[in-house]
């Protein structure tokens, strides 16, 4: 190749990356902060000039964030409201985009001493537990789905987010479309009036929570399980079978909905059909403001999110999370055009 051709690949490959020294600052969800973490400082060594602050803050928080126009970007496990996206358009001069990055799942981990078996919950049970009309390991609806465990009578104590948490918005969204007396009393959203239970902040609070508090119950996103060594248990499914949150039974969930997710990629995904779906399975989101602070700003996170929806994807089994599907995938990048 003669130096001419190789000093204009140059000229080319230079002139596609965002500038040099550019600082792009994001705040949200705790979910998605292992992959996001992990893939921050991937993108960073690939493009040196580049520097992505996250602050793992709650998906509430950092929807407070990117409306206040503090940061570059938000992130949420629940997609912003109609009146959310409104406040955007009369303070900010712009829509927040909703990017889904990844699929999680949240996860009924529990610390029962000595406990060997793993434990099986229905709809009736999870939302009984949460509303506290089941105060008891070994109450009869627990005992029923589960024979062969030796379930203890000691109360139950439940564990939940003291945050607005975009995991609890993917767990009460669920809890609603199962339970009419949890939609009736409580409701979904990234806080709710909890009628029972100790909280902590974030998914690694109610992780170390969980593993200091014998008995409990409490939702924490799979990876922190996972990594924290939290048994957590199945749940049965719309189709009747009792389904461990996975990387296959995560990407099934998705699967059921991929072929009905609108333009805008809002979309809730809990309580699926399919046999071998996960109920309580969710997007995560990147909320990008579509006229971006500066043109800087709009190549980064651009050149970010088409690296995180391609290449990045490689990446998220490892972690726990299950890859976007590839048409969505392919469609999201298809709106990164409509970034100004």
């Amino acid at each position: 190749m003669s130096k001419a051709v190789v000093s204009l690949a140059g000229l080319v490959f230079f002139l596609a990356q965002p500038s040099i020294g550019q600082t792009v600052n994001g705040a949200g969800a705790t979910f998605p902060y292992p992959i996001y973490a992990q893939w921050f400082d991937s993108y960073q060594k690939l493009r040196p000039g580049v520097e992505i602050n996250y602050e793992s803050v709650g998906s509430a928080e950092g929807i407070k964030r990117i409306l206040d126009g503090s940061v570059d970007f938000g992130a949420s496990d629940g997609p912003m409201t109609e009146e959310q996206l409104g406040e955007a358009r009369t303070r900010l001069h712009t829509e927040i985009l909703h990017f889904p990055t990844v699929l999680g799942a949240a996860v009924p981990a529990y610390n029962i001493p000595g406990m060997r078996e793993e434990l099986r919950f229905t709809p009736e049970s999870l939302s009984g537990i949460f509303l506290g009309t089941i105060r008891n390991w070994n109450d009869p609806v627990l005992a029923r789905n589960n024979p062969r465990a030796r379930l203890p009578a000691n109360p139950i104590v439940v564990v939940h987010r003291s945050d607005g948490s975009g995991t609890t918005y993917c767990w009460t969204d669920y809890l609603s479309k199962i339970a009419k007396q949890w939609q009736k009393r409580v409701g979904k959203g990234t806080s709710v009036p909890w009628p029972t239970g100790l909280s902590a902040k974030g998914n690694d609070g109610v992780s170390g929570l969980l593993k200091q508090t014998p008995y409990s119950i409490g939702y924490v996103e799979l990876t922190y399980a996972v990594q924290n060594n939290i048994p957590f248990g199945s749940v049965r499914n719309s189709g009747g079978q009792f389904v461990k949150a996975n990387l296959d039974s995560v990407t099934a969930a998705a699967a059921s909905a991929a072929g009905n997710i609108p333009d805008h990629f809002r979309v809730s995904i809990t309580d699926p059909p399919g046999a071998a779906a996960y109920p309580i399975a969710t997007f995560t989101w990147l909320l990008i403001p579509q006229k971006a602070r500066g043109e800087g700003q709009r190549k980064v996170l651009t050149g970010f999110l088409r690296w995180s929806l391609t290449d990045g994807q490689k990446m998220v089994a490892a972690l726990g999370y299950a890859p976007v599907p590839k048409e969505i995938a392919r469609r999201e990048i298809k709106a990164l055009a409509s970034l100004k």
